[in-house]
């Protein structure tokens, strides 16, 4: 059956307003189709306008000079067929084909400049401005390369006057930013661009393009943290627009350039048709390129071989989808070429394609760890000779007499180079290999006390029996590992009486019994976790520390003695904590970190300071908190262990955020992130760092951001690894960014989904509260079945946890979606308002007296709305159109209602007085269309005279209000 023509308008308008994209593209063909069986000529036109504009904005820009063309023809066949909508907006398409025909390399030179002289000639004689035809030439000569007359067009632009024909403020701003940038005045383009980035101007793609368009130059600029918020705040805008390809492509080259390849091989591979699509040459090209450029950056990292996704549907490597990406970079580039008669686009494009990168690292906020950098295999040393292992030995005992983190891998390159044979290698040499690689952490527990009790039996070959006890010490030490605390404590105990004697007897310095005192204490301390006597397994642990504290008390200034001491003083701590002395643990884990730094070696204090921050956070002692975890941030700084790091930057995350600190919480929680990923934790305590992120910039306003961070980690939680509280909250913060960025009914699918995860648990104020939410969104987005059982939901629940305020206002809303069209109508609305005013009646008799006043005002809202919905629910208003009187009685109903309501809140007291005003002044509109001039007036002076010496809260906006009643009275 045919279609008429009022439903093919609202079906080309349906389909205006969906996605971008394939499906937008083939819906308009089909209605075309049938709009040309119908014989309406403006139907007819506005058909093909449809085309043009769901084709310009897609992957198939190509297909919209055929629509045009027969729109022109129309045009100068019979003008007067068109209205002036039509008119306007043929003219404004001529912008999209004149200039727009540059980016098909398939259609002559000649072509596009006599589709340019078409337009100035056409915008002349209708007697439009010549800004938007200059704009237009400026883009075929900057795509030419014809910077003289680029220069030309440019200020010719900028001379004209903005007419209705001037593209919109927001995208002329993003052209003159993109044509400074272009000419190296990057800062200029960036403060051309400011009135787009903070939302004085804007349209259906902008701020999309101007954010992707600003990141190089903030990069080149220094302003790293802007460009970062760009990027996060910009491709969450463009990733659904399918006509925006070059501006991906921007982001791709930003990730290229500052280390994060993995997020722009994420991006790649959410449209794999953008390696494909044809319809806009010119996008195709600046994809190509930063695909060369994003692969290239890979395959020089040593990861050519990584799988990738790619065109044809098939998986490349990085080194094959570099090379293909190129080639069709240059072929695509030399059609231009080829067309323009110059090699602009190909020099272009290669300066595109072998960018260095900007930054070594940015770090965004979202999982994206770099892969580690592969050393090629033609870098691999060369066995050492003899002087270079007797350098590599004297750097390794230096870094070990120095307790050096460092210390390990010295021992290993040592070990690597004894291994080529080049040496032979006395036996203390070959124990100081042995007990290094045993204290290597991936080396197992049985290996390691293998390897230290054959460094204990070279060490005695030796004739270094102090060394050959410490490293007894250490192998009884190593059977922890293996969780066998009872035997390792056993087997410590000969080592640690000989390494005491052979000190006594000047055979062994302080330093090594002192280490195999604190063998023994490391060991009671682990074996406190299996012990079924837990507070004796701390005493006789508290025993042993203070043993040794009491043998190292006389050698504390000898070298490596006063590490033992500063460790020693961190088990005590630990006992002091388990014992619930938090304030005596926290001094101790002072002391400990002042031993390990006065000792010059300030990474041990790192693990003291940690604890010191914990305990004071628990103290309530912030300032004390905030220092020591700043001091293990600094002192671990120079020994990065990602996952250690991570956690250190989540410890002062969470006092700055106790502290009232969000700004810089977010930043920690920045790095927590970024160095999760780089410890492959990155859907671990990375996962909860960005859960952090995400809400601290909500919390500063930072929206967008806030919305990109937490949509990405929301992927990664799970009920078992993070808990549904976590999931709960991501997803309540994801609601609530996306209320503040107009996305309501994307917002309210969160709150669901949330809601249905706290639905289970035993407390239901969570699950209530979401619902509500829910509710609100829907109701904004105008889904109204959705949100009438949203409401419903959170109204039951708030029934059930006796919360009579929220009830209510569920049925206040619910009453109001009922009078929406297509919904239960004025009765049931009215229903439900009574409903709303029978429950407040029931609650006030019981009520304490401030809660009473509480409801009294509820119910006055109650009666106020209810007023306001029988007004709006009438067909029409009081008088000569109302002849059977149905609007009378209902206007009479409903300021008795808002006298209710003026009553009540009354009697609720003075803190409602304004509400009370209001309902005043309600009734008083109410009563002007009723032709109740004198109640009326008398209700607005009244109101004035309230309000006449008060200035703050409601007062202006109630004395405007019922000067408004007088004025509107006084025209009768």
């Amino acid at each position: 059956m045919s279609l008429d023509a009022t439903t093919l308008r609202q079906a080309l308008w349906d389909n205006h307003e969906e996605p971008e994209g394939p499906a937008r593209n083939a819906r308009a063909e089909r209605l075309f189709a049938e709009i040309e069986q119908h014989g309406d000529t403006q139907l007819l036109i506005d058909g093909l306008n449809h085309l043009m504009q769901v084709y310009n904005y897609s992957s198939e820009p190509d297909k919209m000079f055929v629509p045009f063309a027969r729109l022109l023809r129309m045009w100068e066949q019979r003008p007067e067929d068109f209205d002036g909508q039509q008119i306007h907006s043929l003219f404004w398409k001529f912008k999209w084909v004149s200039s727009g025909m540059i980016d098909q390399p398939h259609i002559p030179l000649a072509s596009i400049e006599k589709w340019q002289a078409e337009m100035e000639h056409r915008y002349r004689v209708a007697g439009h401005s010549e800004r938007a035809v200059r704009q237009g030439e400026l883009r075929i000569a900057r795509h030419l390369g014809d910077m003289e007359r680029a220069e030309r067009a440019y200020g010719a632009w900028q001379a004209a006057d903005r007419d209705d024909k001037s593209d919109c403020r927001a995208c002329e701003l993003r052209n003159q930013g993109s044509w400074q940038a272009d000419r190296g005045a990057e800062a200029d383009a960036l403060e051309t661009w400011r009135p787009v980035l903070e939302g004085e101007f804007s349209c259906a793609h902008e701020p999309h393009a101007v954010l992707s368009s600003s990141l190089l130059p903030l990069l080149r600029l220094g302003r790293a943290e802007e460009a970062r918020a760009h990027h996060l705040r910009g491709y969450r805008l463009v990733r659904p627009k399918e006509s925006m390809r070059s501006a991906v492509a921007q982001h791709v080259e930003f990730c290229a350039l500052t280390g994060n390849e993995a997020r722009g091989l994420e991006i790649l591979a959410e449209r794999p048709a953008y390696f494909t699509d044809t319809g806009e040459p010119s996008s195709l090209l600046a994809f190509l390129a930063v695909t060369a450029l994003l692969t290239d950056r890979l395959t020089a990292l040593g990861h050519g071989d990584q799988s990738l996704p790619g065109p044809g549907g098939r998986t490349w490597s990085a080194r094959e989808l570099a090379v293909h990406a190129r080639e069709e970079a240059l072929a695509l580039a030399a059609r231009f070429d080829g067309r323009n008669g110059n090699a602009h686009t190909t020099a272009t494009i290669r300066e595109r394609m072998d960018r260095a990168p900007l930054l070594d690292r940015l770090p965004l906020g979202v999982r994206s760890a770099r892969p580690a950098t592969v050393q090629p295999p033609a870098a691999v040393a060369q066995a050492p000779a003899a002087s270079d292992l007797a350098s590599l030995l004297a750097e390794a005992r230096r870094l070990s007499e120095a307790q050096h983190p460092d210390a390990l891998p010295a021992w290993a390159a040592v070990a690597r180079a004894a291994g080529q044979g080049n040496t032979e290698l006395g036996e203390r040499d070959r124990a100081e290999i042995d007990e290094h690689r045993a204290m290597d952490p991936r080396v197992p527990g049985a290996e390691a006390a293998q390897l230290f009790r054959s460094a204990a039996d070279r060490y005695e070959a030796a004739g270094e029996p102090g060394k050959a006890a410490a490293a007894g010490a250490r192998a009884a030490y190593a059977i922890c590992l293996d969780e066998r605390s009872d035997e390792a404590l056993a087997a410590v105990a000969e080592p640690v009486a000989r390494a005491l004697a052979l000190h006594a007897a000047g055979s062994a310095t302080a330093r090594q019994a002192a280490h195999a005192l604190l063998c023994r204490v490391r060991i009671l301390s682990d074996r406190i976790q299996h012990a079924e006597d837990t507070a004796a397994a701390v005493t006789e642990l508290e025993e042993a520390v203070r043993e040794l504290l009491a043998f190292t008390e006389p050698h504390r200034t000898e070298p490596g003695v006063r590490t033992a001491v500063a460790e020693a003083l961190s088990f005590l701590g630990n006992i002091n904590a388990f014992r619930g002395g938090a304030e005596g643990a926290a001094d101790l884990y002072a002391r400990s970190a002042e031993e390990y730094v006065a000792a010059g070696r300030p990474w041990y204090a790192v693990e003291p300071e940690s604890q010191l921050a914990g305990v004071s956070r628990h103290l309530g002692d912030l300032e004390s908190a905030e220092r020591a975890s700043r001091a293990a941030l600094e002192h671990a700084a120079h020994f990065p262990e990602p996952g250690g790091r991570a956690r250190l930057h989540l410890q002062l995350v969470e006092t700055l955020a106790d502290a009232g600190k969000p700004e810089e919480a977010a930043e920690h929680a920045l790095e927590a992130a970024h160095w999760a990923d780089e410890a492959g934790e990155g859907t671990g305590i990375g996962a909860y760092a960005r859960h952090k992120l995400g809400g601290f910039l909500l919390e500063l306003g930072r929206v967008d951001e806030s919305a990109a961070v937490l949509e990405a980690v929301l992927p990664d939680l799970t009920a078992d690894d993070h808990g549904e509280g976590m999931i709960v909250q991501t997803l309540w913060w994801l609601g609530d960014c996306l209320t503040s960025l107009g996305e309501p009914r994307e917002a309210a699918g969160h709150w669901l989904k949330a809601a249905d995860i706290a639905q289970g648990w035993p407390e239901q104020r969570d699950h209530a509260m979401l619902a509500n939410l829910a509710g609100q969104a829907l109701y904004r987005a105008e889904l109204n079945s959705e949100a009438e059982l949203a409401y419903q939901r959170a109204g039951e629940l708030w029934r059930g946890l006796g919360d009579i305020h929220a009830l209510v206002r569920t049925l206040r809303v619910r009453a109001w979606i009922a009078v929406r069209e297509g919904q239960a109508g004025p009765e049931a609305a009215r229903e439900l308002m009574t409903a709303a005013a029978h429950e407040c009646e029931q609650a006030v008799p019981s009520a304490d007296p401030q809660a009473r006043d509480r409801l009294r005002a509820e119910l006055a809202d109650t009666y106020r709305q209810t007023a306001e919905l029988i007004a709006d629910s009438c067909e029409g208003e009081p008088g000569d159109e109302d002849p059977d009187g149905t609007a009378r009685a209902a206007y009479e109903e409903a300021v008795s209602c808002a006298d209710k309501a003026v009553s009540a809140f009354a009697e609720a007291g003075a803190d409602y007085t304004d509400l009370r005003t209001k309902s005043e002044l309600l009734a008083a509109w109410l009563e002007a269309d009723l032709g109740r001039t004198a109640t009326a007036e008398g209700r607005a002076r009244g109101v004035l005279a309230r309000y006449e010496s008060v200035e703050e809260g409601a007062a202006p906006d109630r004395r405007k209000e019922a000067a408004a009643v007088l004025e509107y009275l006084g025209r009768g």
